[in-house]
Order: C-alpha cells, then structure tokens, then sequence
C-alpha cells in the first residue's frame, strides 16, 4: 500500500533504506565542517591538548546526534518538533563560550566552567519554550517569510568564508577554481541526474569536489594518520561542572538569541515541508533544543541547534521526509565513536563546501521568497516590514565590529544578522499590522 492511500503526510514519509542513507549522509557532509569548527576554536580557547580537543569533536558530533534523533523522532507528544532538522553544535554561541574559556588560566577550570554554563543554558531554554509557543501569533507569512529570506542571506558569508577556509582576507585563485568546479559539478548533477541522483546532487558534489582537489593537490589528509579509531564519549570527561554566575548570565543571553533563531530554522522546515507552524510545535522543538543542550554540558559538549545549512538541503532536494534526519542522527551517533572518520570528514577542503553553499543557502532564501509571495502587499504596509527587517539585518554581515563600542548584551544580541532581522519583522509586524 503506497503512502498517498494510507493518507501519510510527506514530513512522515519513510523512503527506501538506500535512498534514505544517501539523503542523510549528504546531510551529515554539509553540516560536520561546522560541527567540527566549534570545539576546535573552544578548545584551543580553554588551552585544552590536542588529544582532548579530537574528544570534544567525537561528543559534538555525538551530541548532534543525539539532538538531531530527538526533533526528528520527538519524544511523544512533549519533545521534538518532528520535521527533518539537522542538529549541531552552534556558532553563534562560540564568541560568549570562547570568552568564558579565555578568562581562566587552568584549561581544566576553563572547561568546567563552559560545560557548567551549558547545562544551565540548556535549562534556561526550557523554561523559556512555553514562553515562545504564546508568541506564534505574532510570526505571520510577513514574518516567517521575511525571517527565512534572511536565514540564506546570512548563511551566505559562511559559504564564502569556507572558499578562503574560514579567513577574512582575499581569496587565492586556485581556491576560488574549485570551489566554482565544485558547484558547476552540482549543477550539472541536479541537471542531468535522474531519481535519488538527482536528489543526492549536494552530496555528488562534495564528493566529487573532494576527488579532484585530492587531484590537484588542494587537500590535506595527513592529521588522519594520528588520529585513534574509537572513542567514548564518557560524561562529565573532564570533571565536575563549574557554574560560574557571570559566565551562566552570559551564555543564557546568547541563548535567547539561539531561540529565536532556532524558531526561524524551524518555521522554514515547516514552511518548505508543508506542515503546518503551530505553537505547540515551536514548544516541543525548543524542548528538544533545551535538553539537547542540557545534556551536552554533561556528554562534553556546547549548545545544540537546528543548522541552516540543512535548512537549505531541504528546500533544495525537496525531500520532505522527517526520517533522512533520523538516518542522519544515526550516522552522527556513530561517528561520534569513530575519531577517524570524524577527521576524515573534517579534513574536506573548506572550498569545496564553498562550492556547494551558494546552493544550499540559497534555497534557504528562496524559501522565504515562496512564503513572501502569499503575503499582500498592496494596500499594505507589509513591504516597509520586510524592506527594513532586511536591510537590518545586513549590518553585522557587511560590518561585523558595527555594535563593538556598545555593552557586551548588545552586542551578544544584535552580532546575528538573523536576529536583528528577526525582532525588527516581529516588533514592525506588531506596529503596523497589530496595534
């Protein structure tokens, strides 16, 4: 009996074992560049060795594993959003986790005291999630549409800084050549590909990508050699949490930004997977957002959140079935074992990521532009919302030091251009559509 006469909606689709494999692992491919960044960054930071810093990679990727199985499976009716979102651990909060880590001198303290504000971070969300679920009504097509536009503009910034690997400076020419082959090799794959090929067109890429700059001598596979073949990923690994006041008031304000942006990742999956945006929705995947990152302070790692990356593989194989993310969840428990190929994985040249993001990002762009397009415009004051949300929360993107003579709350606010564009549709939404 086919899904169509059982009456099963497309988000609760379960394809073909094959099928669904290759979807998550394309998935995995784009989102594990990020998820290894996070504790290298933090762990250099806190001064840790650079044995202990491939065990905070391992428990990244063994955490968003964990998080990712928790919004895509859910846990009855009370936890997890139930949609295709691909959990890891978040950039936005590695400047507040950086700072944390740089104020102590013992590295051992230093983590203690992260992993501390996490747990308490991670609590504060929970909270805080029927706090959200009230605040639905006031996230309208107006809204979602103009938050989800600038969701992919502001993931664009990542994809480029991945074809200088992560760097602000000029970009070399044989880095540009391939992250440019890289993407002209999608396009031809979602052109002439056919079937689960078609739908597989980012991960064609990026392994294709990986391919030819082995070829061309752009990759460098040499940590792998040092690197062990299992790990355990042991709670509470470097010993017991330290909950440092100032430090817990510090990341629960970053928290309140990964929320809101959390609530636009997740309206965007709704959005592009036909399910309907409910409050009760957005609750139960802050829920998940909240113990995932309870959790994580424990299992020795940083707060978990819905990637945008994966927002725009979504939009852009139209592979609306929750259950890749569950396959998805799997392979990142897995590898979360597997400190080989974990490095592997973390080795791909940032270009060839580069490549295949002006795709995913962009989708995440179109999909707000979808959602725009059932919005009325005329007669309205709808246009002046989205135009000046936009233009918001292009300040941080084109300036990152815009807020720098500012307090720090400000500046932990107001550094995400999502968020920034996010609060100003909200608050303008309210002024001219509400009051």
């Amino acid at each position: 009996m086919n899904n169509e006469s059982m009456n099963v909606a497309p988000v609760d689709e379960k394809l073909p074992v094959g099928k669904s494999l290759a979807l998550a692992l394309q998935h995995v491919l784009a989102m594990c560049a990020g998820a290894v960044a996070v504790p290298i960054i933090v762990g250099n930071a806190a001064g840790l060795s650079q044995s202990d810093i491939v065990f905070l990679i391992n428990a990244c990727l063994f955490m968003a594993g964990i998080g990712t199985l928790i919004q895509s499976v859910g846990i009855g009716n009370i936890v997890g959003a139930k949609i295709p979102v691909i959990e890891g651990t978040s950039f936005a909060a590695v400047a507040g986790m950086t700072a944390i880590a740089s104020s102590y001198s013992d590295s051992q303290v230093a983590i203690q005291t992260v992993f501390g504000s996490v747990i308490v971070a991670g609590l504060f969300c929970i909270l805080l999630a029927p706090v959200f679920e009230k605040l639905i009504r006031f996230f309208p097509s107006v809204v979602t549409g103009t938050v989800v536009m600038v969701i992919g503009i502001s993931l664009f910034p990542v994809g480029i800084k991945w074809i200088t690997d992560n760097k602000l400076e000029a970009v070399e020419p044989n880095s540009l050549a391939l992250a440019l082959a890289v993407l002209a090799i999608t396009l031809l794959s979602f052109k002439f590909l056919k079937g689960i090929w078609n739908s597989t067109a980012i991960l064609v890429g990026i392994v294709l990508g990986t391919l030819l700059s082995m070829a061309v001598g752009m990759a460098d596979f040499s940590a792998v050699n040092g690197v062990g073949w299992l790990n355990l990923n042991v709670p509470l690994k470097f010993g017991m949490p330290r909950f440092e006041p100032s430090a817990i008031l510090s990341l629960c304000l970053i928290m309140l930004v990964l929320m809101t942006e959390s609530v636009g990742n997740m309206i965007a999956i709704h959005e592009m997977v036909d399910k309907e945006v409910t409050g009760k929705n957005i609750k139960r995947g802050l829920f998940g957002d909240g113990i995932s990152t309870a959790l994580s302070g424990i299992f020795n790692s940083f707060p978990i959140t819905p990637f945008g990356q994966n927002t725009g593989i979504v939009g852009l194989t139209g592979i609306k079935s929750r259950f890749i993310a569950v396959y998805a969840g799997v392979i990142l428990l897995v590898l979360g074992f597997l400190p080989k190929f974990a490095a592997i994985i973390g080795a791909i040249p940032k270009p060839v990521l580069g490549g295949v993001g002006f795709a995913m990002f962009g989708m995440v762009m179109v999909g707000g532009v979808k959602t725009l397009s059932k919005v009325k415009f005329d007669g309205t004051k709808n246009g002046v919302i989205v135009a000046v949300s936009v233009g918001l929360s292009m300040i941080p993107l084109t300036n990152p030091d815009f807020y720098h003579n500012f307090p720090t709350w400000v500046q932990t606010i107001f550094h995400s251009g999502i968020t920034t564009g996010s609060l100003s549709a909200v608050l303008l939404n309210i002024f001219f559509n509400e009051l």
